[in-house]
């Protein structure tokens, strides 16, 4: 039977803290604009350190809390989407941050998901005997994606890091992962060639006319909000109700629901859909913003930390963002 435990849980958010006050004296906003949209006062910002230190950081403290040897791990996995490399993986940056010698290590990309799918693929492999201990990180620094012009995007989004070390258990895991692509416009952030020098490629660009159409969309992140606000509900609630169907549980039989923290506006509306009791749905963008992959492990780094993450509890964490996907994962820790 498929099943994880998480044995050890860390984190890292940066230093910097950029306030909504902060944001009106480069904006044309305030506080209580931002708060009452999106649920968050504050997030932090990466000022000088790469996204490979932050993820490293949080590896290393989850592999502290675990209490195994790093030699120890098998795999890692790293789930971003802002990376500091085309290549190396940053997995392969992250095992060598955390001494982990013997482990296999790639990476996973699906934006705000990929903890969600990250998760879900070391369940997989733990079924396999060469697997036992798999570090689990995802870290994004997703300021240089942000365009600090745009008060509608670059207001939502923080950097940080969070990670987990878990291990192969009897208790059962279900998962409910997917993905419309179709829908990938409403959400992205082109890679830019402009610096290409090759005679054959330079000032031409290969993708479809009006996708890539003014300087901020080859350079920035690019946001479609009523699209993706739509999207979200709908995906939230769908893979909450997916994967409950798949572990034959109920609204009620769940301990603790960990979502994406995109907006409070989006995680209330799914919430008040779905039907679940406030009180067991963890929320922190207030003082983090989004900080895409990043923001479930976080979530569970300050729970373990918190010692609210108990043995015998079954939890259930969806997520969703661009792809655009989705997905939720039920276990018993």
């Amino acid at each position: 039977m498929r099943g994880i435990k998480i044995i050890g849980a860390g984190m890292y958010v940066p230093e910097k803290e950029a306030d909504n006050d902060w944001f009106s004296t480069i904006l044309d906003t305030n506080d209580e604009w931002i708060y009452s949209r999106t649920g968050i006062r504050a997030r932090r910002i990466s000022v000088d350190k790469p996204n490979f230190y932050m993820a490293g950081e949080a590896a290393k403290a989850a592999v502290a809390d675990s209490g195994i040897d790093p030699a120890e791990i098998d795999l890692v996995l790293a789930a971003t989407c802002s990376p500091d490399f085309y290549y190396p993986a940053l997995s392969c940056l992250v095992q060598h941050e955390t001494g982990a010698v013997n482990a296999a290590a790639f990476d996973i990309n699906s934006a705000c998901t990929g903890f969600i799918n990250a998760l879900d693929t070391a369940s997989r492999f733990l079924e396999d005997s060469d697997y036992r201990n798999i570090l689990v990180v995802a870290s994004e620094r997703l300021a240089p994606h942000c365009d600090y012009t745009d008060r509608t995007a670059s207001i939502l989004f923080g950097d940080g890091a969070g990670a987990a070390v878990v291990t192969r258990s009897d208790k059962p895991m279900w998962s409910y992962l997917s993905a419309k692509g179709d829908y990938f416009n409403a959400l992205y952030c082109k890679i830019d060639h402009s610096r290409s020098n090759c005679p054959l490629i330079a000032g031409k660009d290969a993708l479809p006319e009006g996708i890539i159409d003014t300087e901020a969309k080859s350079h920035f992140l690019q946001m479609n909000g009523k699209a993706v606000y739509k999207f979200a509900v709908e995906a939230m609630e769908t893979a909450v109700n997916k994967v409950l169907a798949k572990a034959g549980l109920g609204i009620d039989d769940i301990d603790l629901y960990i979502p994406h923290q995109a907006n409070s506006r989006i995680i209330e509306s799914a919430v008040k859909g779905l039907g679940l009791p406030v009180d067991k749905v963890y929320v922190n963008l207030e003082r983090r913003g989004n900080t895409s992959s990043a923001c479930i492990p976080t979530c569970l780094a300050e729970l373990k930390q918190a010692g609210r993450i108990k043995d015998g509890m079954t939890i259930c964490l969806v997520g969703f963002g661009a792809g655009l996907t989705s997905g939720a994962v039920v276990f018993n820790q």
